[in-house]
């Protein structure tokens, strides 16, 4: 919750200037997720510009409409030209009652309107200390993939959000994030097959530009989910530009 709209295309003019001297390398995407305040304003300027970003909203309400006073619906989102939702967030799983059911409709809800999930996974500290840290995110992508058609698994993002290093001042390294990513990766295999490989998962926690490349080099972390530093274009387009 951060920028309102004049804010955001400020922000975005910044990205812009950026790009023009540091264009995304080959190969990698690269989306923005600005609050619904914002996401009007953001989608003309990328598209007037004709800038090199996808975007992407916070969450989305399951339902296509009804009597959900404050709620946004994936069918809104898809005309504004968003690409990717995000389902599942920690916060919104923290603050907002967010269960692993409601995940699972909010995904439906993305998928049917032709839109991208990127769902977020993770584990609190309580979790990972008893040692169920796997078994809490195995859980959480069963709840939200099994019995899908291979191909949305296939386009579907997973994002590892490790909880317990979330501003609580512990730091999860970049082979935190591997053997988190590698397990997902293994459970895609079981519930999709060979198309599990396809998934991009990436990795969500205080990811900054002085670890990212270091988490990137790692074999099952295809990308990241970036929180504050996103807030700062020098430092959110170092990020993008991080050596893979």
């Amino acid at each position: 919750m951060f920028e309102n709209h004049f804010e955001a295309i400020k922000l975005l003019q910044e990205l812009a200037a950026l790009l023009r001297s540091h264009p995304i390398p080959t190969g990698r995407e690269m989306s923005i997720h600005p609050p619904f305040t914002s996401l009007r304003t953001v989608q003309t300027a990328v598209e007037t510009d004709h800038l090199p970003i996808s975007l992407g909203a916070q969450t989305c309400h399951f339902d296509d409409r009804g009597a959900f006073t404050g709620e946004v619906s994936a069918e809104m989102l898809a005309k504004l030209g968003v690409i990717f939702t995000i389902a599942g967030h920690s916060e919104r799983r923290r603050y907002c009652g967010e269960t692993d059911e409601i995940v699972r409709k909010k995904i439906d809800a993305i998928f049917r309107h032709k839109m991208r999930p990127i769902l977020c996974v993770g584990e609190s500290a309580d979790e990972r200390s008893a040692g169920e840290a796997h078994v809490v995110v195995a859980g959480q992508i069963r709840a939200a993939l099994e019995d899908r058609p291979v191909e949305q698994i296939a386009s579907c993002v997973i994002a590892y959000e490790p909880l317990w290093a979330i501003g609580t001042g512990e730091t999860a390294s970049a082979a935190d994030a591997q053997e988190m990513c590698a397990a997902i990766r293994g459970e895609l295999r079981e519930i999709a097959g060979p198309a599990g490989e396809e998934t991009i998962l990436q990795y969500g926690g205080s990811v900054t530009p002085e670890n990212a490349a270091e988490i990137l080099a790692e074999p099952d972390v295809d990308g990241l989910l970036v929180g504050g530093a996103s807030l700062d274009a020098t430092k959110f387009m170092e990020i993008v530009g991080a050596a893979h």
